[in-house]
């Protein structure tokens, strides 16, 4: 039964792709029209009113096919993008490889001719740039890994994830859905190459980008159905391989997209903001999701399996393969140092919370007594008074909005590439009121640490927190609300007085 739902499938597949193909032919078809009439009018000697159309008609024929030539060549020659990744070949990963062979062997399809990572947590085939065709019409596609997935899952969870991503390689591989494939990328290449390009100044590639849309809005459904029915027959066929560990490798998938989504946004950013990166992303990935297992009941258990050989070890240097995707994450995700910044520099672990945290802090609180005309006398005392007086003289949105315009322009940063093939979700805006807050907060941070013996810290689920005697002080944020929105600076006083933090000493902003 699982057999013949993917030979169905698989045929699917294959006659979808013949009707992508068709949609193609058609075009050319289309194209040559002008040259088979002219061809019939000179062939049949025709006299007349019809002979008098024989040359005009040859011209419109040259024509014709000189446009088609030079637009097949444009959309020929338009490379989709590729995805951002690390390659792994065979003497960095020998275990990997013989992993994802064996798979190959199991079953019963081509192995991928060569595998890469990718800072995602995904995993697919994709078709190497100037790959070519065997004489088979066969392209060998590569095997893309989502990088959390070997820190996090154990070597069996890995390699039931995988199988049916494996399997795709025999569907796909078909000469005629790998042909349709081609066609659809290099339509949907030159179609994004075209959009907004002026057809007065670029005539040719505003034409080659219409016919490219027409072309993908007439295939569309067939390149759907021909998709569908590739991943249909690829997860029929892997049914039976390590099907008893297929549900709960998948719960791991999503634990792992959500720590890795969580780590990215609360520690990887705050870091690149500053021009550092991380250079153990996917080691981290793992201490947040055991930290989440710890707190979370319903993930209770699965740092259990945290004893199993990890599917890093199948990693011949696992740590300088971490280094490398967590570099690529950074450009890929944030971009890199803009103007004449050239801090974007590696930052481990054990030194994030005082050269990351502390260095937000002290950035943060300079801004802020920067902004509130105090950054002479920089204590909590002036800066508590001059809010409190901003509050009641109702001036404080108009405070918030130079901070957040000050916090806006001092970024440093271009953001991610434009056009990257991944594009880590933005975060929603900051409201002004919100960025006003963080600043008071980042403040009051600075001065405990600089008068009692509080510290910066890492929280692997929530980025930079303050530390006092070892535990994380998480009552800071209501007080200092009470003081951004009514202008009521008591509760931010009591809580200074109960953490024994000196108001009158100066804050150390460097």
């Amino acid at each position: 039964m699982v057999q013949r739902t993917a030979r169905n499938a698989a045929l699917s597949a294959r006659d979808h792709a013949l009707a992508v193909l068709r949609v193609r032919n058609s075009a050319l078809a289309l194209a040559l029209l002008p040259a088979a009439v002219a061809a019939v009018l000179f062939a049949a000697g025709a006299a007349g009113a019809a002979g008098a159309l024989r040359w005009p008609m040859a011209a419109l024929a040259g024509v014709c096919a000189a446009v088609a030539a030079a637009t097949g060549a444009l959309i020929a020659r338009a490379r989709p993008a590729v995805t951002p990744t690390i390659e792994v070949p065979e003497r960095a990963a020998p275990a990997l490889h013989g992993l994802i062979r064996d798979l190959a062997h199991c079953l019963d399809v081509p192995p991928p001719s060569g595998i890469a990572l990718t800072p995602d947590c995904d995993s697919w085939l994709e078709e190497p740039p100037g790959s070519a065709p065997d004489a088979a019409g066969r392209p060998a596609p590569v095997l893309v890994i989502g990088s959390p997935f070997l820190w996090w899952m154990r070597v069996a969870e890995l390699r039931a994830v995988l199988a049916p991503v494996v399997a795709g390689t025999g569907p796909s591989g078909h000469p005629d859905i790998a042909s349709a494939r081609r066609c659809v990328r290099a339509w949907d290449a030159t179609a994004g190459l075209a959009a907004g390009v002026s057809a007065l100044r670029h005539p040719l590639l505003a034409f080659a980008g219409r016919v490219a849309r027409l072309l993908l809005r007439v295939s569309a459904a067939h390149g759907a159905e021909m998709e569908r029915g590739v991943a249909v027959a690829a997860s029929a066929r892997a049914q039976d391989v390590d099907q008893g560990l297929r549900i709960a490798a998948q719960e791991q998938v999503g634990l792992a997209y959500a720590g890795w989504d969580r780590l990215l946004t609360r520690v990887a950013m705050p870091a690149w903001r500053i021009g550092r990166w991380p250079r153990r992303l996917d080691a981290g990935v793992v201490a947040a999701l055991t930290e989440l297992s710890r707190r979370d009941r319903l993930a209770d258990g699965f740092a259990a399996r945290l004893g199993e050989r990890p599917a890093c070890d199948l990693l011949e240097e696992p740590g300088a393969v971490d280094e490398e995707i967590s570099l690529l994450a950074a450009r890929l995700f944030h971009g890199g140092p803009a103007g004449r910044r050239a801090d974007w520099a590696p930052v481990d672990w054990a030194a994030y919370p005082e050269e990351v945290v502390d260095r937000i802090w002290r950035d943060r609180a300079a801004r802020l007594f920067t902004v509130l005309d105090a950054a002479e006398t920089p204590t909590l005392a002036c800066a508590l008074e001059r809010l409190a007086e901003a509050a009641v003289a109702d001036s404080t949105e108009t405070l918030a909005a130079r901070l957040g315009a000050d916090a806006a322009c001092s970024g440093g940063y271009d953001g991610p590439p434009g056009g990257a093939p991944l594009a880590f979700p933005p975060a929603p805006p900051r409201s002004d009121r919100e960025v006003l807050v963080e600043h008071v907060c980042a403040a009051v941070c600075c001065a405990a640490a600089d008068t009692t013996g509080a510290a910066p810290g890492l929280d692997w689920l929530d980025g930079p927190v303050l530390l006092a005697d070892g535990h994380r002080r998480q009552d800071l944020f209501a007080p200092v609300h009470s003081l951004v929105d009514d202008g009521d600076p008591g509760p931010l006083r009591d809580w200074l007085t109960g953490a024994g933090v000196r108001e009158d000493k100066p804050v150390r902003l460097v």
